[in-house]
């Protein structure tokens, strides 16, 4: 089916697990901001500091090596080379252990000196910190579970990570809310005790991930053969990683510079933005899904060497996320105050959301888009287009919030100059992959 099946219905039966699991990612992120809503005005300006830097984590774990993790594998399947699928898998466990380790002692360190010079402070930068510094603790498993996820997705495998991912959505939505708002006899541990939830639920995931990879019944598994642990294996993993870690890293940085934009405007604002841009990180699922899908099919008629084939994949699924994605955005346009006021009674944070969806509706499709092709493009192993089409969004970011600052613009020319900006990079990846040489 990988090879040779018909594409979109293929597509498809790929997209499908992925987009259960990933539906438990918005489940367990509306549940979070439920939470933190009933903690208070102050919890959700701080998780509207601390979320994209761990929506980060997951970009960087799910989406860039683990999209280059399973590409690699997909490539080596579809030229007929078990071995150094086998190779590359091990090499990526040791990756993932190390970026962990590394960037978990990072946001202990620095998280301080990140979320005030994002303009946190006083209760906001407090909970801010609450949050992050019991997070960080599972960071380390934010990136084991989603590179053992991307080894078996390599092989097309898409339902064994589904459906530990969704189990494990479920648990921290229940370890989240028990801690967080203090049920029955567990004591109100606040923003804190959320963020323990999301701790336990990706060590537990991990943990089951790891067994069912050694278990010899996965098509590429974990053999702990110090011969296949090669240097030259990490590094061509990491050639092409560190190339596609600066999709999410400029995604990020696009929001951080939005949001100490935003937060000049008062808590109320920035607790409205917060609310709002948790919507735009719950695209990211969406088109993850089917980009995601798309990549051991683009790989495997790669290594194959049908060009025609892996074109076709790449098209079908960037239409597929550009009409979903985009019928949210059309949603968010037409009835803001269907996500808005799920978390929130307070009016001048209503307003706010409301006031941001009402405008970044217009660019979700095209964002989807980009995101799609974007993973697509990391099965043929062509990733340098795409990050410039993403730098492009950042660029425009910086350039437009330096000239709305110094005219002291209204917040809404911040909200009008995101959208544009998301506009651009969807529009941006299609045409790169368009001109693009593949194989």
């Amino acid at each position: 089916m990988l090879r040779s099946g018909p594409v979109l219905p293929t597509l498809l039966r790929l997209t499908l697990p992925n987009l259960v699991a990933l539906g438990s990612a918005a489940v367990v992120s509306i549940a979070e901001t439920a939470y933190v809503g009933r903690i208070g005005v102050a919890a959700l300006g701080g998780i509207a500091l601390a979320f994209p830097l761990f929506m980060l984590m997951q970009m960087l774990s799910a989406g860039a090596m683990g999209g280059t993790i399973s590409g690699a594998i997909s490539r080596a399947l579809g030229a007929g080379n078990r071995d150094l699928a086998q190779a590359l898998a091990l090499c990526a466990l040791a990756i993932a252990v190390v970026f962990g380790l590394v960037l978990a002692a990072l946001v202990r360190g620095f998280g301080p000196a990140l979320f005030a010079g994002l303009g946190g402070h006083g209760p906001v930068l407090a909970q801010a910190l609450a949050f992050a510094n019991a997070a960080a603790w599972g960071i380390p498993a934010i990136w084991l579970a989603n590179t053992l996820s991307s080894i078996l997705r390599g092989s097309g495998n898409m339902a064994v990570p589904a459906n530990l991912m969704l189990g494990a959505g479920i648990a921290q939505v229940v370890i989240g809310g028990t801690l967080g708002l203090g049920l029955g006899p567990v004591p109100a541990l606040g923003i804190a005790g959320v963020a323990i939830g999301q701790v336990v639920a990706f060590w537990a995931a991990a943990a089951a991930l790891f067994l069912y990879l050694r278990s010899g019944r996965a098509a590429v598994g974990l053999h702990f053969d110090p011969a296949a642990l090669k240097a030259a294996h990490i590094m061509a993993l990491l050639r092409v990683g560190a190339v596609t870690m600066l999709s999410p890293l400029l995604s990020v940085a696009s929001v951080l510079i939005l949001t100490r934009m935003v937060t000049r405007h008062g808590p109320d604002v920035l607790a409205g933005y917060g609310i709002g841009v948790r919507l735009e990180f719950l695209l990211i699922p969406i088109a993850f899904s089917v980009g995601v899908a798309t990549v051991p099919m683009v790989g495997i008629a790669i290594g194959g060497r049908d060009i025609a084939r892996a074109r076709a994949v790449a098209w079908t699924g960037g239409g597929l996320a550009f009409a979903s994605v985009g019928l949210i955005g059309l949603l968010a346009i037409v009835a803001p105050g269907l996500w808005v006021n799920l978390f929130t009674d307070v009016a001048a944070v209503r307003q706010a959301a409301n006031a941001y969806l009402s405008v970044a509706g217009f660019g979700y499709g095209l964002f989807g888009l980009g995101l799609c092709l974007y993973f697509a493009s990391q099965g043929a192993g062509q990733v340098g287009g795409v990050i410039l089409a993403q730098a492009v969004r950042t660029a425009i970011i910086m350039g437009g919030g330096t000239l709305l600052l110094a005219a002291s613009s209204p917040v809404s020319s911040v909200f009008l100059l995101s959208t544009a900006a998301m506009a651009a990079m969807g529009i941006g990846t299609a045409l790169v992959v368009k001109w693009s040489k593949w194989g």
